[in-house]
């Protein structure tokens, strides 16, 4: 075996081809998830790993400037292969590097890994500690693509493909745009949905950089339902590779009298299909029978497509800082607790 070489990559193409050949890559290690940070400006790191002459794994790496810490984030990644030793402790030694250059406190990883007592146990071995808060969505509802619409319908829970038929019925219209024209709209609706339902907005910047940085390659697309002129719902859909993201999603309360979401998700799943995704992933979702969650009733509406549990191996942190990550711990275990996470 050839010593492995690490290395910047500063080509678009060549991060974007080798994603292509990794079924588990999703946007949250695209390239332009790492423009998306530049757009913040945010520290963005992208290292390629070879194996010889071979392009064998990449890792996207972003500095986070947080009051409580600052620290290096890993999203969906590293996409290397695990079951390659010497890769893996390249791909460790890199993190520390930047890490370490950076001044960073703490590195966190959320991998493309399934939540097994194996991975738990090969991250504890890498020096690893479960992290008090996540990175990103852990519990995920996916839903197989290949079906057929009929194959679908008949797949969704039969309350939900009732509010899908009677969308349907009442005449509810969707609009799907890639440019940026609703944002404004989306920030507003968001601000009342999560007063509703008591969690922390992202900032009209946030939401307007990401949406650019995957709209320059119509990579996105905002949908929005109307019932005679009067708005419903709202989704920001992500389609990257063999994947489509429900992200983000934002009501009002006439929703939950006409079922503007239901058709919205429909539209979004047969666009996915033209596309040629095979999987549509409905992002976070609680866990069974926790009904007093806050997020319990939006998880209830994605299951009802008749998606399919998935379990990414929850965030992770590689401590680099003991004395400074301590307070950091007990800060973000705190706030875990408050928000009910």
């Amino acid at each position: 075996m050839a010593e492995i070489k690490t290395h910047s990559i500063e080509d678009k193409n060549t991060w974007e081809t080798f994603l292509a050949t990794r079924g588990e890559a999703n946007f949250l290690h695209s390239w332009y998830w790492g423009e998306f940070y530049k757009r913040l400006n945010r520290l963005v790191f992208r290292r390629g790993f070879n194996d010889g002459l071979n392009l064998e794994g990449v890792l996207l790496a972003v500095v986070e400037p947080a009051k409580r810490g600052r620290h290096l984030i890993v999203p969906g990644g590293p996409i290397i292969n695990w079951s390659n030793a010497p890769i893996v402790k390249a791909w460790v030694d890199e993190i520390k590097a930047i890490a370490h250059s950076e001044k960073c406190v703490f590195v966190r990883v959320r991998p493309q890994l399934s939540d097994t007592p194996e991975n738990r146990d090969f991250f504890r071995s890498l020096g690893f500690v479960k992290a008090p808060m996540h990175l990103h969505a852990e519990l995920t509802s996916q839903l197989d693509l290949t079906r057929t619409d009929d194959e679908l319908k008949k797949g969704m829970r039969k309350g939900a493909r009732y509010e899908l038929n009677r969308s349907q019925k009442l005449g509810v219209q969707v609009e799907a745009v890639g440019d940026a024209r609703y944002i404004d709209e989306f920030y507003e609706l968001q601000l009342r949905t999560a007063k509703r339902q008591k969690f922390v907005p992202f900032s009209k910047r946030y939401l307007s950089e990401q949406f650019a940085a995957f709209a320059a390659d119509n990579k996105v697309l905002m949908y929005r339902s109307t019932h005679q002129g009067q708005l419903l719902a709202m989704a920001f859909i992500i389609f990257y590779g063999t994947e489509a993201d429900y992200h983000y999603g934002a009501s009002t309360d006439l929703a939950r009298q006409i079922p503007g979401a239901y058709l919205i998700q429909w539209e979004a799943i047969a666009e996915a299909k033209r596309r040629g995704c095979s999987r549509y992933n409905f992002w976070g979702v609680t866990e069974h029978g926790q009904t007093k969650h806050r997020f319990y009733g939006v998880s209830v509406f994605k299951r009802g497509f008749g998606g399919v549990d998935v379990a990414y191996l929850p965030a992770h942190d590689l401590v680099i800082n003991k004395a400074r990550y301590a307070p950091t711990y007990l800060f973000e275990t705190g706030r875990r607790k408050l928000r009910r996470l």
